[in-house]
């Protein structure tokens, strides 16, 4: 076992690169494009090796594994170098007549030094989908992935320090002791994936150096399911969001439905019969559903359906096997609000339904919670689509389907108050570790003695004209009228 991580190595790795980003390794087209190149090689020629790491770490299926998070891992970066000379462009800004000759513009300069620490369900993903957005706004860059999936923080540590430049892009694996070391230092951005407990440490860290942070949480993210809608079709969208993203362990997956009481028998026939034909009769031993990542996790999780106001409510499901870490998909019906498994994050596979006289409650129990990193609706009423897009406060709403909003690089991906502040994704990424610098020129002519001593009602009524930018009472100033 090598050296322990400590405080001064944290000192020195910062220290190193924060000398390479001063010397401007990081700054150049050349050298972004290289390092992006690079990792997409590491999607490219070792998508088997992610795909075991992953296998040993989650139980992941093959499909989960290189379509949600090598394939989209390969589009973040692939549009990352076909747009990256246009996003590093200098954006021209108006100027006015306060400053008349001038032109300006809004430049994206790099941050300097940033930490990455990344989340253990989406180990590959999660860790180097915001590093593609440090490396292409130039930065140097420091990972930490988590210790909680060791085979995907073992193979990342080798496979960026093989393809990466070193001297500004690094890897630390550990547990809590390193993390502590590293946010001990002095950073110019801090990215964090994960929960809202540690989110707090971490900007209490960051405040201490002034330092900006993004944080990408998550919360209790719910589904509304109205009637007279295509039911199968929003099932199956709601089980491949559900059980389909790492088995209910991902931060967008739905947390809760609300429906009403008149519809929720037909949701939960629907449910069963759709469970039933994707993981068969027992779905416990269905190699296309991911285990629970740890003890510590299943252990959680069998405390929330094991509590005794929720133990009558499971209407489907509720296997349990410790030994291999698998809990399989769990409906309950109508559990108590106040309950832990409606109190907490889930994270996992049980999916309760609470029942409403009317679908309009929905908004009173929604907005009732903390605002959840995504919000989730099924319906075919319009007014209903707009009110829920405009009333509901989450990171992101997703009309009938789930979790799809995660793909599309044009839009923001993230949180909101308890599910977290900042976004990426797409050109999203890039501005989050970059710096929006206001740049205006302007040359010696044009230089007005009415901005200098001695002032004057006349030079007074001409700066009033000019910073309202109204020509005609410039003209009115310049040519004495009332």
């Amino acid at each position: 076992m090598g050296k322990a991580f400590e405080s001064v190595d944290a000192i020195e790795l910062v220290t190193e690169l924060r000398r390479s980003f001063d010397a401007g390794v990081t700054r150049g087209y050349e050298w972004r494009v290289a390092q992006l190149k690079n990792l997409l090689k590491i999607c490219d020629h070792h998508e088997p090796e992610i795909v075991s790491a992953l296998r040993d770490d989650l139980g992941k299926p093959e499909l989960e594994s290189s379509v949600y998070e090598v394939a989209l891992l390969r589009n973040s970066i692939k549009l990352a170098l076909k747009h990256l000379k246009d996003w590093m462009t200098p954006e021209k800004a108006k100027t006015s007549l306060t400053t008349f000759p001038a032109s300006a513009e809004i430049v994206s300069e790099p941050l300097g030094v940033v930490l990455v620490i990344s989340a253990w369900n989406y180990p590959f993903l999660l860790s180097l989908d915001p590093v593609v957005g440090a490396i292409a706004a130039g930065n140097a860059v420091v990972l930490k992935p988590s210790e909680i999936a060791p085979a995907s923080a073992s193979l990342l540590a080798k496979l960026m320090e093989q393809y990466l430049d070193c001297s500004a892009i690094r890897v630390v694996e550990g547990a809590v002791a390193e993390t502590t070391a590293l946010l001990e230092q002095k950073w110019d951005k801090i990215f964090y994936t994960g929960n809202s407990r540690i989110a707090r440490i971490i900007m209490a860290a960051a405040a201490k150096h002034l330092t900006p942070v993004v944080l990408e949480l998550g919360g209790k993210s719910p589904v509304v399911v109205d009637s007279g809608i295509n039911l199968q079709v929003a099932v199956r969208r709601i089980i491949a969001g559900k059980w389909g993203c790492n088995n209910g362990q991902a931060c967008i997956s739905p947390d809760y439905i609300l429906t009403t009481k008149d519809y929720a028998p037909k949701v939960i026939d629907v449910l069963k019969h759709e469970l039933e034909a994707f993981y068969g009769k027992n779905p416990i031993e269905s190699k296309d559903l991911s285990r629970i990542v740890n003890s510590n996790h299943f252990d959680r999780l069998a405390k929330m359906l094991d509590e005794e106001k929720v133990s009558g409510k499971i209407v489907y499901g509720g296997q349990k096997d410790r030994a291999n870490l698998k809990i399989a998909p769990t409906i309950l019906l109508d559990v108590p609000r106040d309950s832990l498994i409606m109190s907490e994050e889930i994270f996992g596979p049980l999916l309760p339904i609470l029942t409403l006289d009317k679908l309009e409650e929905c908004f009173e129990v929604v907005n009732s919670r903390s605002k959840p990193l995504a919000a989730y609706l099924f319906t075919n009423d319009k007014k209903l689509k707009e009110r829920f897009a405009m009333n509901v406060s989450a990171g992101g709403v997703v009309v009938n389907d789930i979790a799809v909003h995660l793909a599309l690089h044009t839009l923001p991906f993230g949180g909101v108050g308890e599910s977290g502040m900042g976004s990426y994704h797409g050109k999203f990424s890039f501005d989050a570790f970059s710096h929006k610098k206001a740049v205006l020129y302007r040359s010696f002519l044009g230089d007005a003695s009415m901005r200098y001593p001695p002032y004057s009602r006349g030079k007074l009524r001409l700066l009033k004209a000019l910073v309202n930018s109204n020509l005609m009472d410039l003209l009115k100033a310049i040519f004495g009228l009332s």
